[in-house]
């Protein structure tokens, strides 16, 4: 009984019977002119060949049939012109449909009617409509609830066949779709990069904050406690900048938000590894200005991981930094020397990651011990980098 219950006590059963009843007062102005059942069938076939019809029909299938779905990228039922005469043609069969299941709401009305000639034949007049021929009696107003009750199963059944015709009908073609996949998997990598990049950016803040607060406990020098402040202070702001950033995507994935840094912007991880102690020795080769956008930021980024990497294995030792810009590639090699078991990288993520940032700009990342010194070199192509950029477009960036 609950199951039965229930759609009768949905706004959406409503909403959809009012949608019944929309061709159905407009079919009704022709009967005024003629008898011709056939003519708004007839006249529906020019109509739904013009294309901004299909617009028209799929917002107010979507406002009144699927309120739910309204906005959402996956709706089962497009708010699009017609693309294609297979469009077109399905909108003509989806006005004859639409035309048909109103003509039934419209027979549907007499059955509340044949609800008050049963109440009124009580009172001795003769009952009319689909009443006509029961003798006037009282106990004709205890028959009166039973023709609502087909009215109910109409409503609900009507509702739901104009749903599942809009969806077949006005449903979105296979290109939309795949329109809509390749648009929410552009959307699923791009969270998935924005958590390897968050991982990355507080990952080194609390490296460098760790390694800095170390050093200044232990050198018992004002001088060198203070500027260990400082940069655990300005490492600590940039860390605040990568989140709020991350949470401003998140909360609103359509709004522009600040730049993302690239490898232009290096030299503030070198300083920011040599305030914490360790010695980095940079050089630079090409012109970084070459460099695409998206492979810089990520290259930016795999820089970041390395030098983190460095300070938390092997603490504030020697770094040599090799960025090169040549033969249509970008070449980073991060090296530092081995010192014991405490030289070795972890079992975390961050070397996962660069490999996987590599990766999805068609470089490789090579990461081994060699001449007691352990290595990080990338490898990125500077072309064939189309969907990567579409990807960081598509997310406002």
């Amino acid at each position: 009984m609950h199951r039965i219950l229930t759609p009768l006590t949905s706004a959406v059963t409503y909403s959809r019977w009012l949608h019944m009843f929309i061709p159905a007062a407009a079919a009704s102005v022709w009967f005024f002119i003629s008898d011709a059942f056939w003519a708004p069938l007839l006249f529906a076939v020019p109509i739904g060949l013009i294309p901004a019809m299909r617009l028209e029909e799929g917002i107010q299938a979507q406002l009144l049939l699927t309120p739910s779905e309204r906005g959402r990228p996956d709706a089962s039922i497009a708010a699009a012109s017609s693309s294609s005469w297979a469009e077109r043609w399905r909108t003509v069969l989806w006005l004859e449909v639409r035309l048909l299941i109103s003509a039934g709401a419209i027979l549907a009305l007499w059955l509340p009617v044949a609800s008050i000639e049963l109440v009124l034949s009580a009172a001795g007049r003769p009952p009319g409509g689909l009443a006509e021929g029961l003798d006037p009696h009282w106990w004709n107003v205890l028959l009166a609830p039973l023709p609502i009750i087909p009215l109910l199963v109409l409503v609900v059944l009507g509702g739901r066949l104009s749903t599942a015709a809009a969806r077949w009908l006005l449903g979105p073609s296979p290109t939309d779709r795949l329109t809509v996949l390749e648009g929410l998997t552009e959307e699923l990598l791009e969270r998935n990069r924005m958590a390897r990049e968050l991982h990355d950016s507080i990952a080194h803040a609390l490296t460098v904050a760790v390694v800095q607060a170390g050093a200044a406990r232990t050198a018992n020098d004002p001088a060198f406690t203070e500027r260990a402040l400082a940069a655990i202070e300005e490492t600590g702001r940039d860390a605040l900048e990568d989140l709020e950033r991350v949470l401003r995507v998140l909360r609103e994935s359509g709004t522009p938000v600040s730049r993302r840094p690239t490898l232009a912007e290096a030299e503030r991880l070198l300083d920011s590894a040599r305030s914490s102690g360790a010695k980095v020795d940079a050089r630079v080769s090409g012109d970084l200005g070459l460099v695409p956008a998206p492979v810089s930021r990520e290259g930016y980024r795999i820089l970041q991981e390395s030098l983190t990497n460095v300070l938390r294995h092997a603490g504030p030792v020697s770094v040599r930094v090799t960025i090169t810009v040549a033969g249509g590639r970008l070449e980073l090699e991060v090296a530092n020397p081995l010192s014991g078991a405490a030289g070795l990288p972890g079992s975390g993520s961050g070397l996962r990651g660069i490999r996987e940032r590599a990766a999805l700009l068609g470089g490789k990342a090579r990461t081994e011990s060699r001449e007691d010194e352990w290595r990080v070199s990338v490898s990125l192509p500077l072309d064939g980098i189309r969907w990567s950029d579409a990807v960081h477009r598509s997310s406002g960036r």
